[in-house]
């Protein structure tokens, strides 16, 4: 089982970038993917969800109506693509897989998730 984000890099305040979480090792199209992010020396937090289908998804307060979470389960890769960022978006994000579908409640929670995947750095600096 792997998951793998990538596609970050180094960004100016208010430019956007495009994640991706590819997984192989397990059926994608069944399972509920995360996206969430960890500053330097701050814990984990959540910034997105999405359910198997694609019809149900969660954003952090943070990030709503500046990212965007979505999936192409053909090509078994889910999307966050983010827009307007600023420094305070600047973080590891990382995917996360789980067989359940999200909870309006409980989604946010590092806990919730099964399988990890390997970060990809976002830097948001002029």
């Amino acid at each position: 089982v792997q998951l793998q984000a990538s596609g970050g890099g180094l960004v100016q305040p208010g430019g956007s970038l495009r994640l991706f979480c590819a997984a192989s090792g397990f059926t994608m199209d069944s399972h509920t993917i995360a996206w969430f992010r960890q500053a330097p020396g701050q814990e984990r937090v959540p910034v997105s969800v999405i359910d198997a289908s694609g019809d149900t998804v969660y954003y952090a307060d943070s990030v709503k109506g500046r990212f965007t979470i979505s999936r192409d389960n053909a090509k078994t890769t889910v999307y966050l693509q983010m827009n307007n960022l600023n420094p305070g978006d600047t973080a590891v994000y990382y995917c996360a897989a789980d067989p359940r579908s999200p909870n309006r409640f409980t989604w946010f929670f590092t806990s919730q998730y099964h399988y990890w995947g390997q970060g990809t750095l976002v830097t948001v600096s002029s």
